[in-house]
């Protein structure tokens, strides 16, 4: 995650205060809701009972299934991290929340720029320190949400605009990553030397995803903005048959209400 503001990590200890939670547990969940785009949270995290989901609109599964009053903490947080999010330039896609800032991102510009006031009494403020080293990713994607390297590679994922740069051997490559919502990234050792990673569908090879052309690493091409509409590929296909199948058995053992069993499984439809 990147570097917490001094303000930014203010509210992060005021929350962890609040909800009766470690600064590093909200902190950890922060970057979950970041990684599902302010929308929903895959989280693991021994003060969260383990792991879990959250989705905005109610749905809230734990590990420790029986604890209600763990489950209204860990909800109740999302939601207010959820908030914090939206109000930050740049760091979620305008029109993912309704919320009176839409439309006055300012990429790049946050750090000398007014923050826009919130409805509560408190001002925004920006939760993070603006990167300042030279960046490898391409011009235009601005500050990315995590990178990570290992070995020959090197990764900066931006879950607001669904892009992923990936630098093999100095060679520089852009794809979207559709719907997912992606956690950590693997490379075979041995072999093909294949890159895989991890999102709310399991294990995906990098190469599924739709690689976006590049002139060069130092002028790319401009980047269009991701199609939320687009049909899902053959293999994202199978993964959301797979989460269907999961999302039945977990209604069928009592984990999921029939209400919350038809919005998720309207959502996965929606997506095929």
């Amino acid at each position: 995650m990147p570097q917490l503001t001094p303000e930014g990590q203010q509210l992060i200890n005021n929350l962890a205060q609040r909800y009766h939670f470690s600064p590093d547990a909200v902190s950890s969940l922060l970057q979950s809701v970041i990684n599902g785009n302010g929308s929903m949270a895959q989280f693991n995290h021994p003060e969260f009972g383990g792991s879990g989901q959250w989705m905005r609109g109610g749905m809230i599964m734990l590990g420790d299934m029986f604890n209600n009053g763990l489950k209204n903490s860990v909800s109740g947080l999302c939601q207010e991290l959820s908030q914090l999010i939206a109000d930050q330039p740049g760091l979620v896609q305008t029109g993912n929340f309704q919320t009176q800032h839409q439309g006055s991102q300012q990429q790049g510009h946050y750090a000398n720029a007014t923050p826009p006031q919130t409805p509560a009494n408190n001002p925004a403020v920006s939760l993070f320190v603006p990167a300042t080293s030279n960046n490898w990713w391409p011009q235009g994607l601005q500050f990315p949400n995590s990178t990570g390297s290992q070995n020959n590679l090197r990764y900066a994922y931006f879950a607001s605009i669904k892009r992923l740069a990936v630098e093999i051997n100095g060679v520089v490559s852009l794809y979207d990553t559709l719907d997912h919502q992606i956690g950590g990234f693997s490379q075979q050792q041995s072999g093909s030397g294949s890159v895989t990673f991890t999102s709310q569908y399991g294990l995906v090879d990098l190469k599924t995803l739709p690689q976006i052309p590049l002139a060069n690493t130092s002028t790319p091409a401009p980047l269009a903005p991701p199609n939320q509409h687009a049909p899902a590929a053959a293999s994202e296909a199978e993964a959301i048959f797979s989460a269907l199948e999961k999302l039945a058995s977990l209604k069928d053992k009592g984990i999921l209400t029939d209400d919350e069993y038809s919005t998720k499984k309207a959502e996965l439809l929606a997506r095929l």
